[in-house]
């Protein structure tokens, strides 16, 4: 490529393994002919950037601005944007490219693509690090840019864009979003908490499996849960043996899955989108004997994505959050590793994030 022009930014980054969040000031570039440009209003914070934070996973580079779950309203459109304008209130998720002609690609699933280009700390074409949206702006390619339904709140919205399609993709895939369905969600958090949302606006029958009867209340009342199940509890296990159609297993620790697949009837699908950094365990005769399977599933592609954020809009389907200012992004990566928050933590990036603040 070259010479790429660039413009100044600022936001927070990691800059080593200690996972302490600072000011940053760094460059994005110019707006190329099919790129957006937006201001960044409000980004959630996911796990995933505490992993990247801390190189859990062994591939992190710093610095790391994270952030993959972005609104904001455009500022600037490139030539050939044909899509959007000025003004447009839109959102950018977990990636922001992929190479467009492969498999994955051609089946609108962009996220599997092998030369899929991360939104924060992956490595774009002229090989600069993609820095997220921790930050006061932002440039994406046209074709990765969400449009916001005009009826939801924004900051409410952010967390949709990576908690949202990854549970409405399993359930599309699979077939699970049939009304009258039966389908289970294992752990009430920031990805449980909008899967029974998501589930019930499909229509199917929803029951929320926990370790304890701490969340039936929440569940059941607040956010219309059919059934609540204590899966310690081998008697109420017992009772719902062989009765779901589908799971969307939303937990991130190590635990026992034979309890789950029991719960599961002839053919059912068991749905790993937690992603444990221990090997499972995973019993093979209740698969073999029940026709079951056991699959996982990331966030959706661009068009799944849309299709999502459409039908939160048709349905006011958004996030619980806890709204923070950028100076308590430290505080709440603590309370995150220690699973303290109900049930997503969103930047007031805006109103909060200056070229002068301290963290």
């Amino acid at each position: 490529m070259g010479e790429v022009l660039k413009k100044e930014a600022y936001g927070l980054a990691v800059k080593d393994e200690s996972g302490v969040i600072s000011p940053f000031r760094f460059s994005r570039r110019e707006t190329g002919e099919n790129d957006v440009r937006l201001k960044v209003l409000f980004c959630g914070i996911c796990h995933t950037d505490l992993s990247m934070a801390i190189n859990e996973w062994g591939f992190t580079s710093y610095p790391l601005v994270p952030g993959h779950e972005i609104v904001g309203v455009v500022t600037e459109v490139g030539a050939k944007v044909t899509k959007f304008n000025a003004g447009d209130k839109v959102g950018v998720g977990y990636m922001v490219s992929s190479c467009g002609s492969c498999e994955t690609c051609t089946d609108d699933q962009e996220n599997y693509c092998p030369k899929m280009i991360l939104t924060s700390g992956g490595k774009y074409y002229d090989d600069t690090i993609t820095y997220g949206g921790y930050s006061d702006h932002m440039v994406c390619e046209e074709d990765y840019i969400i449009r916001i339904p005009e009826n939801l709140p924004l900051d409410a919205t952010a967390p949709l864009l990576c908690a949202g399609t990854t549970v409405y993709s399993p359930m599309k895939y699979h077939g699970l979003d049939k009304p009258g369905m039966h389908i289970g969600v294992v752990g009430l958090g920031g990805l449980g908490h909008v899967a029974v949302k998501f589930a019930k606006a499909m229509g199917t029958k929803v029951t929320v499996i926990s370790t304890s009867d701490r969340k039936r209340d929440e569940a059941l009342t607040r956010l219309g849960a059919d059934l609540f199940l204590v899966s310690r509890d081998p008697e109420q296990m017992k009772d719902a043996m062989g009765t779901m159609d589908g799971i969307i297993d939303t937990v991130s620790a190590p635990h026992p899955v034979l309890p789950i697949l029991d719960l599961l009837k002839y053919k059912g699908k068991l749905i790993m989108v937690g992603a444990p950094d221990k090997p499972l365990e995973l019993p093979v005769l209740p698969l073999i004997f029940g026709k079951k399977m056991v699959v996982g599933s990331m966030v959706g592609g661009i068009k799944e994505t849309q299709e999502m954020m459409d039908l939160a809009g048709k349905h006011n389907i958004t996030a619980d959050i806890e709204l923070i200012s950028a100076d308590y992004v430290n505080t709440a990566m603590k309370r995150l590793e220690k699973a303290d928050v109900r049930y997503r933590f969103v930047i007031d990036v805006a109103n909060t994030l200056k070229p002068e603040s301290k963290i």
